[in-house]
């Protein structure tokens, strides 16, 4: 059977070793880089995979990605500082921020407690989000872990981990999708949709 070169197959497992990218994909990538791709948005694309890890790091207080100490958010005093939104990962934060509605700070935990997964409560960042709290930088902590099991048992955690606190805990409502079909829902969405429900 023939192999493909060296510098190729090194390419192909790069490529492969992205979330959801199969094989078969990954051969393309490759394929397109180098047939298809001039030499200097090669360039450019290498330098960008370089420069991530050289110019961008987690923000110091919430752990948001940052070029420098604070990120963007946290540096804003336009900002409400005493309101504290709790996401899994950054991707989340950028979700929110997109809908232009909240205006407090965010929490990032990096990940959701899943012990099947190995993911233990030493693994996500939390210990600076308890001193947050304990040193009543926080009136209200908005709780907006994803609605899957993992994302409960992390939301949970951070309740009884916090209850005895000085601060508000709340939980962002989870339930029905806008042109949703009741009829196609399952119970938890049903769930939350009650439990989400407020004054009409």
């Amino acid at each position: 059977m023939i192999k493909y070169p060296k510098a190729l197959e090194a390419l192909i497992d790069q490529f492969s070793s992205l979330p959801s990218v199969g094989r078969k994909t990954a051969e393309r990538f490759a394929f397109y880089v180098y047939s298809k791709m001039p030499k200097e948005r090669i360039e450019l694309f290498s330098d960008s995979l370089v420069n991530l890890h050289q110019q961008l790091h987690s923000c110091s207080c919430c752990g948001n990605i940052s070029e420098e100490d604070l990120c963007s958010i946290c540096k804003d005093p336009e900002r409400n500082h005493k309101q504290v939104l709790v996401v899994e990962q950054i991707k989340d934060l950028f979700t929110i921020e997109n809908v232009n509605e909240y205006r407090g700070i965010y929490h990032v935990l990096g990940g959701a407690i899943s012990f099947s997964k190995g993911i233990g409560i030493d693994d996500l960042n939390l210990s600076s989000l308890i001193r947050k709290v304990k040193n009543k930088e926080g009136d209200e902590l908005i709780l907006a872990t994803n609605a899957t099991l993992e994302g409960e048992t992390t939301a949970r955690y951070i309740k009884e981990l916090l209850q005895d606190e000085p601060v508000k805990i709340t939980r962002i409502a989870h339930g029905l999708p806008v042109g949703g079909d009741l009829s196609y829902a399952d119970e938890m969405t049903v769930l939350k949709a009650f439990e989400g429900r407020r004054e009409y």
